[in-house]
C-alpha cells in the first residue's frame, strides 16, 4: 500500500503519539532492548520477510493474531498458550479456532531470539514487532513500537470469547467493543483497514452474502461458489477482493460499492457516523497509513504486563 515518500508524514505522527503515550504510561520505550537485546528487531524482520515471501497470507495472520491478543486481557502473548492442566487457553475460542495462525512464526523467531538473547525478550514484543513487519512487508507504513511488554503465564479461553468482536457486530457494538479498551471510533476504522488483507472463513460471512440486502449483487454472487450455504465452513474468501495481498486503501473503495465481506466491515459504511472516515480513506491512502499507524501503537499499549508482572517466557507455548 505505500509509497515511500507517505510514510514519512505517517512516521512523524506515530513518532509523537508514541511519545506521548510513553510519558503517560513511563514503562513501555522504543528503545527497551537497545543494549539487553540489540538484534532483536533485525531477527523479526528477516523471519518475517521470508514467511511472507513464502506465503503472502501469513502477513495478514500475524497482524490478526496481535490484534486478537491485544484484546483479551492486553497485549501480553496469552494467544500462544496452549492448552494446558492449569487451563483451556484462546487457541479454541470462536474467534480463534481454525482461523488463528502463525504461532510456528512466532516460534521461529522466538527461538533466535534467544539464542541472541535469552530470557530478555517477551512474546508480547516479539508479536507487536512482528505485526508491523507484516504490514511493511505486504507495501504498507511502518511505525516506531513500544517495547517492554512481559507475558502472562495464563490465558482465558472466557476473555477470548467474549473480548473480541464478532463479524457479526453492528456498529455501535464494534464502536463500544473498542471504546472498552481505549480505542476511538476513529481507531476502529482506521484498525478495521487490515481487512485489506487476509482471508476469512465462510462461517464468518455465510449469513451476509445470502441473507443481507447491503451487499453488491454481483459480489455475493461471485463468492457463493466458495461459500455453499450449508457446508464448507473453512473455504476461504479474501476480505479485499481487488488487491488481497497489498495492504493499501481498497477495502474503504470496497465498503463504498458495498463490497465489504463481513457484516461488521459493511457497517462501517452503511449510512452510520462512520461513512465519511470510510469516505476520506477511499481517496486518501496517505490519511489512512498515517492514522493506521497510530492505531496500531495505540492498540499496542492496551494493559502491558511491564517491570516485575508476568513473566519473560523461554518458549512462547508454556508458561515457564
Amino acid at each position: 500500500m505505500m509509497m515511500r515518500t507517505l510514510v514519512c508524514i505517517g512516521v512523524m505522527a506515530v513518532l509523537l503519539c508514541s511519545i506521548n503515550i510513553n510519558a503517560v504510561n513511563g514503562q513501555l520505550s522504543s528503545t527497551f532492548y537497545a543494549k539487553s537485546c540489540p538484534r532483536v528487531q533485525s531477527i523479526v524482520k528477516t523471519v518475517v520477510k521470508q514467511a511472507v515471501a513464502k506465503e503472502k497470507r501469513m502477513g495478514a495472520s500475524l497482524v490478526r493474531l496481535h490484534f486478537h491478543d491485544c484484546f483479551v486481557n492486553g497485549c501480553d502473548g496469552s494467544i500462544l498458550l496452549d492448552d494446558n492442566a492449569t487451563f483451556t487457553g484462546e487457541k479454541t475460542a470462536g474467534p480463534n479456532a481454525n482461523s488463528a495462525r502463525g504461532f510456528d512464526v512466532i516460534d521461529t523467531i522466538k527461538t533466535q531470539v534467544e539464542a541472541a538473547c535469552s530470557g530478555v525478550v517477551s512474546c508480547a514484543d516479539i508479536l507487536t514487532i512482528a505485526a508491523r513487519d507484516s504490514i511493511v512487508e505486504l507495501q504498507g507504513p511502518t511505525w516506531t513500537v513500544m517495547l517492554g511488554r512481559r507475558d502472562s503465564p495464563t490465558a482465558s479461553l472466557s476473555a477470548a470469547n467474549n473480548n473480541i468482536p464478532s463479524p457479526a457486530s453492528s456498529l455501535s457494538t464494534l464502536i463500544t467493543s473498542f471504546q472498552n479498551h481505549g480505542l476511538s471510533t476513529k481507531d476502529l476504522v482506521a484498525l478495521s483497514g487490515a481487512h485489506t488483507i487476509g482471508q476469512s472463513r465462510c462461517a464468518f460471512f455465510r449469513t451476509r452474502i445470502y441473507n443481507e440486502s447491503n451487499i453488491n449483487a454481483a459480489f455475493a454472487t461471485s463468492v457463493k461458489p466458495n461459500c455453499p450455504s450449508a457446508g464448507g465452513d473453512n473455504t476461504l474468501s479474501p476480505l479485499d477482493v481487488v488487491t488481497p495481498t497489498t495492504f493499501d486503501n481498497k477495502y474503504y473503495s470496497n465498503l463504498k460499492v458495498q463490497k465489504g465481506l463481513l457484516h461488521s466491515d459493511q457497517q462501517l459504511f452503511n449510512g452510520g457516523s462512520t461513512d465519511s472516515q470510510v469516505t476520506t480513506y477511499s481517496t486518501n491512502q496517505n490519511s489512512f497509513f498515517t492514522d493506521f499507524a497510530a492505531a496500531m501503537v495505540k492498540m499496542g499499549n492496551i494493559s502491558p504486563l511491564t517491570g516485575t508482572s508476568g513473566q519473560i517466557r523461554k518458549n512462547c507455548r508454556k508458561a515457564n
